[in-house]
């Protein structure tokens, strides 16, 4: 491969130009698969090629031992005695472009060149670079050098060796040359530290500023502003500020291209002078931006623009840059007026660049209110609080009633994040609406963002913004105290959700169910949510029983000893089915690490409960020796259905039901049997274990249809079996 590009480069025949070219494309490449032959043999025909080469293969090295550098397929000594004489020797290209490419090149260099490679290779020959006796492109080029070299070098080399330079380029005869510096001016500054600024750059900048050329004062201008921040309060308020003054005075007789620039840092610049206006400048300043907001909209007269001069036209996109400049430069001047000024000072220019007629302008100050829209949305239920307290009432009601586009505008709000492409946005919108129960009333949400909390858990694409929807329209339900209405939504989330046709809202509806058991008191999550979350062990998608087995030690979390003695049973069950039928591989291993889990629990204890129930045995208080007591005997049933657990966990066969059904599988269950309670277990065959048919699933509902209820105390009945009874109907499943 090496000799054909060799060859390309002698090549002498037409396409010689496009064949070269390619050559030097691939140059990068070559370094990556043989550094020492490429530098060796096809090096040296590159740089014979690049003395008569055109421009395009000029660009193309440029280019490709800027990649070079960047991948370092070579030591920076190796490079720099390769690479960098080629770079220097075409910085003043007669072609700007290309002169420009080798300039970016060589700047990247020099960030990683030695010190004093740098000084003998870079530093020294500007000396004569940068004499007036040299070309415009020869001294333009020697600025830039000069601004990257400076950061490079100890204080003192730079005093001596480059602030000279520095001061002769400032005061050069040509305007280009003398701008050119005075933008590198910045960079020399953050290298040379405060004192040194304040006693040669400044004055350089104040005498540029007053530069006959208008490029020139324009860049004096801008680095003024950007180092604002180096200066003291004194230099701030007696140099800079009279300057900037003078500046803003003069901008409008002068070319519009000044005003475009102004206006584009004069919120940089009002936050680096606040504190130091009299209250006069300070109103001249607001003032001076307010007349820039409106520029050329005085003009607007309606003809067609194919009536309007070439040289008018122009000018109308100018004054269009200077407004779009002024409302991107808007958030720095409500705080320049202070926030709680707005209304008075600044509201009537945001409604003028709200309804500017050009689209840039609008388009500007949205996306300048969208650059606040995260700490918007953030502190979301702090500003609808206050919003909801601004008047004097103390009655939810109607303080509202004076916001009646409130809630119009918050659904409007949460369509338009759904449509845009913004997903976090959305979903952290979502999430704050969970304060709306402190704003607005039940009745309202129910109407107004339930069914749409609904619609999004259901059709949306994103999980993190279905999970923030769940998770809110809980909140709501939490918050609503109609018992029709909680009915209804409960209903809405058993059968749209956990027996919906689509697997996907199945998962959703496990998602909630998590929220629940965060948000809710555990006697509602067993009263309503208990029996319909774990007959997903049931479901016919193995991602929906991974999530159930994820989502158990959680439930168990739930369950208080002995009240919910029967629900236990029921989840133990459970598990037991998936430990004999479970099929699928992932799942089942996700079932063995749940029983760990499940055995390693501690079973709350409800101590009233069990004081009731030593009362309704024998009239006596219960004693703390025998609290004691009941409480052990408790953990030693969890501890022998522990062992029966991971017997059939780690030992029974789990393949297919013939084999659960074996000697050592029966044996389990015996013990698992005695573990839960010695002659009662609750019937295999229970409905509510029945597997659904989805087709079958209830779209809407009926305010007439019972709830699955497993509250406390009132348990499903248990039916009464012989221990032979039980081990025969463990062998038949």
């Amino acid at each position: 491969m090496l000799e054909k590009q060799l060859q390309g480069i002698r090549d002498k025949n037409a396409g010689q130009d496009i064949q070269g070219t390619s050559v030097i494309a691939n140059l990068p490449f070559l370094m990556r698969q043989n550094p020492a032959e490429t530098l060796r043999r096809v090096l040296p025909k590159v740089r014979e090629v690049l003395h008569v080469a055109g421009v395009e293969m000029q660009l193309t090295a440029a280019v490709s031992f800027l990649t070079i550098l960047q991948e370092e397929s070579v030591s920076i000594h190796t490079y720099a005695h390769s690479f960098l004489q080629v770079i220097l020797l075409h910085l003043e290209h007669r072609d700007a472009g290309v002169s420009n490419a080798w300039l970016e090149t060589l700047l990247s260099v020099i960030e990683v060149l030695p010190k004093e490679t740098l000084r003998h290779e870079i530093l020294n020959p500007l000396v004569s670079k940068a004499q007036l006796s040299q070309t415009v492109q020869s001294r333009f080029v020697s600025c830039k050098i000069l601004g990257k070299l400076t950061n490079k070098f100890d204080a003192h080399t730079i005093k001596r060796e480059i602030l000279p330079l520095v001061k002769s380029l400032c005061q050069d005869v040509e305007y280009e040359v003398r701008s050119c510096m005075c933008r590198q001016l910045e960079n020399i500054a953050q290298g040379i530290g405060t004192e040194l600024t304040k006693s040669v750059v400044l004055p350089e900048l104040i005498e540029l500023s007053r530069d006959e050329g208008s490029s020139v004062r324009l860049a004096a201008f801008e680095t003024l502003v950007n180092l604002l921040d180096i200066f003291d309060t004194d230099d701030r308020s007696q140099t800079i500020l009279p300057l900037v003054k003078s500046f803003c005075e003069k901008s409008f007789k002068a070319d519009e291209s000044i005003l475009i620039s102004l206006s584009f840092h004069l919120g940089k610049l009002c936050h680096g002078l606040y504190g130091i206006f009299t209250p006069d400048q300070h109103l001249r300043f607001l003032e001076f931006y307010k007349k820039l907001c409106t520029l050329g909209l005085q003009q607007e007269n309606g003809h067609n623009e194919n009536q309007i001069p070439p040289q008018i036209l122009e000018q109308e996109k100018k004054y269009i840059s200077v407004r779009k400049n002024c409302a991107y430069n808007f958030p720095a001047m409500i705080v320049f007026v202070d926030p709680k000024h707005f209304h008075m000072e600044l509201y009537s220019t945001f409604f003028c660049l709200c309804h500017d007629p050009e689209v840039p302008v609008r388009y500007t100050i949205a996306i300048c209110f969208y650059e606040v829209l995260d700490a918007l949305i953030d502190h979301l239920p702090e500003i609808l609080e206050l919003m909801s307290n601004g008047g004097e009432s103390t009655v939810q009601e109607n303080k509202l009633s004076s916001l009646p586009d409130l809630i119009p505008a918050l659904t409007a709000a949460e369509q338009r994040a759904a449509a845009s492409l913004k997903w976090r946005t959305h979903e952290k919108l979502l999430q704050k609406y969970a304060c709306l129960p402190h704003i607005i009333s039940s009745d309202q949400i129910y109407y107004r963002f339930l069914q749409r909390m609904f619609t999004i858990m259901m059709t949306n694409n994103v999980l993190p913004v279905q999970k923030a929807a769940s998770r809110t329209l809980c909140i709501f339900l939490r918050y609503n105290r109609k018992q029709e209405q909680r009915y209804e939504v409960i209903q809405k989330l058993i059968e749209q959700l956990g027996q919906g046709k689509s697997y996907w809202n199945r998962l959703r509806f496990l998602d909630t169910c998590e929220f629940i058991i965060e948000i809710f008191s555990k006697s509602f999550f067993c009263k309503y949510f208990f029996l319909p979350a774990i007959e997903l062990t049931h479901d016919p998608v193995a991602n929906v029983r991974m999530k159930l087995c994820y989502l158990l030690p959680k439930v168990k979390s739930t369950l208080k000893i002995p009240a919910d003695k029967h629900l236990l049973q029921q989840l133990e069950m459970c598990v037991r089915k998936l430990l004999c039928q479970e099929k699928d591989k992932d799942v089942l291993a996700m079932v063995k690490r749940t029983v760990l889990e499940l055995d390693r629990m501690e079973m709350s204890m409800d101590a009233e409960q069990l004081e009731k129930e030593k009362q309704q045995n024998d009239g006596r208080p219960m004693s703390d020796k025998t609290f004691e007591k009941k409480r052990k005997e408790i953990k030693k049933s969890k501890l022998i259905r522990s062992q029966s657990f991971n017997n059939q966990a780690f030992h029974a066969k789990y393949g297919n039901l013939d084999k659960c059904a074996s000697k050592s599988s029966t044996a389990a269950y015996t013990s698992s049997v005695s573990g839960l309670t010695k002659t009662s277990i609750i019937s295999l065959t229970d409905d509510s274990f029945r597997t659904r048919n989805a087709s079958s699933a209830p779209t809407s509902f009926s305010p007439n249809t019972a709830l699955p209820s497993t509250s406390r105390g009132t348990g499903p009945r248990v039916a009464s079996l012989t221990t032979d009874e039980l081990v025969r109907q463990g062998t038949q499943e």
